[in-house]
């Protein structure tokens, strides 16, 4: 696919704190309503961005409190991206943490997050360097809806 120009974005910043992370939901929930979605897809957009915001504040920062990204952008065609970057320590095995049921955060993590994020998205892509961060970036088309 070739680069489009965005119709519209934000960016924002925001410390790895886990009470962000319904502030970030609540972020993407205001950016997509100018997209007039449905609810099922309002609420997979919610729950597919708090998968990676979570992912940052609790295994990115596991020490220290580090700055989480949320970019959001709407392209032509009715397309939501969203991009969630940290530029915490990495994840080692990209393939191993897309599997279901892996965790590196013990047994009360249920290893679902990427599973979640595919399932709820329309693609799914994950950048990731040992000591580096990690950006998830997922996209989703939102139904036309028809007003009368």
């Amino acid at each position: 696919m070739t680069r489009m120009k965005p119709e519209n974005e934000i960016k924002l910043e925001f410390p790895g704190l886990s009470r962000n992370e319904g502030f970030a939901r609540g972020a993407a929930a205001c950016f997509v309503a100018q997209m007039d979605p449905n609810l099922n897809e309002l609420e997979d957009i919610k729950t597919a961005v708090s998968e990676p915001v979570t992912n940052a504040i609790l295994h990115a920062y596991p020490d220290m409190i580090g700055p989480v990204y949320l970019k959001m952008r709407i392209y032509p065609g009715n397309t939501l991206e969203l991009m969630i970057k940290d530029r915490g320590k990495g994840i080692e095995n990209i393939e191993q943490a897309r599997q279901p049921m892996f965790t590196t955060g013990g047994a009360e993590r249920s290893g679902m997050g990427f599973t979640i994020m595919e399932s709820f998205m329309d693609s799914l892509k994950i950048r990731s360097a040992p000591g580096r961060g990690t950006t998830v970036i997922m996209r989703k088309k939102i139904s036309m809806r028809n007003h009368l």
